[in-house]
């Protein structure tokens, strides 16, 4: 049994005294410190389908004995219900973990979480060779270990796991590079999280070599050091499945000269956070939602014919982007720019939309800018932000007020609404006359 509580314990025998907690509703148990003498309070996690592991050092359990598992240990194991097992705060010895991982795969658990972790030292992963896991899902934030680079011998006696991997987070790590042929291990890997890394634009290319990640269809690099659109772009080249791509929080610039055509698969692009004072192109072809918001950003003017959701808030907008340039657009938001009116030629396209916000901006609520926000108010549910968010600037009398408590004259503001139907009127009448 020495063996099942330590898998549970999942490297949880920790030097300071501690004690589990169960959360029945959310079937969510923490244990904090575990020692050996609080070890019992673990037997209420038996129930849970989250365990986590907060605290300690696990180096004095390196000699610990481990051997192989009886029948009737493994039929316990396979009866956990636990499918995600978290690890937080902990200093891992390597070949403690090394000699622990292939007992998971007695077990049902499909995801496992590394946070604020340092693994020391090398382990002996031969154990591994052709062994196969249930766990699907594997993250890894804010962690420290030996550098990747030399250590493909490692991960080729886990490539019988990490092959069936479906998704892979290496967060806020400083990771600097991957090197390509580890990349190549993940064959089944559909998403892959490298945010709040070092990866510069040199390092993207050998990362996605050829032959790596060839299922990949969510990407994020997120908060990078990330300059080059166009080296990006040429580095994602051979990602043919990629759908998703997350490149926000950078500082790219654009290449006048780039003639790079991104994957054709590539559906979703954010752009945003990256300091753009221009919509950066070429774009993906079929693209169909485009984040650029949090940039500086003065006028978009481009056309893109499939594209389905546009997030431009948070930019320096003075006008609404023309959306006859996106005729399957449903999806427009538009909050904290510079926009003080919106055209009522606009309005009427606009009310065709699913999902439409434009809070926070300075509003001339003098006509069109009360009228016109009031107007695409009964066309279309502008979001949370309606109507407390959606104030005037100007003019003056106006300042401060809700763009709805705006009285609009429609003969100020709409003249031909009034005037056509008149002139009609006195030609009618005129003709009658006659």
């Amino acid at each position: 049994m020495n063996v099942a509580v330590l898998l549970l314990l999942g490297l949880g025998l920790l030097e300071a005294e501690g004690r589990c907690f169960f959360s029945r509703t959310q079937e969510h148990c923490v244990c904090y410190n575990l020692s050996q003498k609080s070890l019992g309070s673990i037997t209420q996690c038996l129930a849970a389908t989250v365990v986590e592991f907060r605290g300690g050092e696990l180096e004095r359990y390196v000699a610990f004995p481990i051997s192989d598992l009886n029948p009737s240990t493994i039929e316990m194991l396979g009866s956990l219900v636990i499918r995600k097992i978290i690890f937080g705060d902990l200093l891992v010895p390597e070949i403690l973990l090394a000699r622990v991982l292939r007992f998971f795969s007695y077990t049902q658990v499909q995801e496992l979480v590394f946070e604020s972790c340092i693994f020391k030292g090398r382990g002996n992963w031969a154990e591994m060779a052709r062994q196969d896991l249930p766990i699907l899902s594997l993250h890894f934030h804010n962690v420290t270990s030996a550098p990747l680079t030399g250590r493909e011998q490692d991960f080729s006696s886990l490539s019988s796991w990490l092959e069936t991997l479906q998704e892979l987070a290496v967060t806020g790590s400083h990771v600097t590079s991957l090197p390509c042929s580890i990349g190549r291990l993940f064959r089944a890997l559909r998403s892959l999280d490298m945010a709040q890394n070092s990866l510069g634009d040199k390092s993207l290319m050998p990362t996605f070599c050829e032959g790596a990640f060839p299922q990949l269809q969510v990407l994020s690099l997120q908060c990078n050091n990330l300059t080059s659109y166009h080296s990006v772009c040429e580095s994602m080249q051979l990602l043919r499945e990629l759908q998703h791509l997350d490149l926000s929080q950078n500082k790219l610039m654009a290449d006048p000269s780039s003639s790079c055509q991104w994957p054709v698969a590539l559906r979703i692009f954010n752009l945003s956070n990256n300091g753009l004072d221009e919509v950066l192109t070429p774009l993906p072809p079929s693209l169909e939602v485009l984040d650029v918001s949090c940039n500086h950003l003065f006028a978009v003017d481009i056309s893109l014919s499939s594209l389905k959701k546009f997030f431009l808030s948070q930019n320096m907008l003075q006008a609404a982007p023309s959306i006859r340039n996106y005729p399957m657009l449903d999806t427009l938001h538009l909050d904290n720019n510079l926009i003080t009116e919106l055209p009522w030629d606009e309005v009427k396209l606009l009310g065709h939309l699913q999902d439409v916000t434009a809070a926070g901006n300075p509003y001339n609520c003098s006509c069109s800018g009360a009228g016109g926000v009031q107007a695409l108010a009964g066309l279309v549910h502008l979001g949370q932000g309606w109507p407390q968010d959606y104030k005037c600037h100007s003019p003056p009398r106006c300042q401060g007020r809700l763009v709805k408590d705006v009285l609009v004259s429609v003969l100020q503001c709409n003249s031909a609404a009034v005037i056509a139907p008149l002139c009609i009127a006195l030609i009618l009448l005129g003709v009658a006359g006659a």
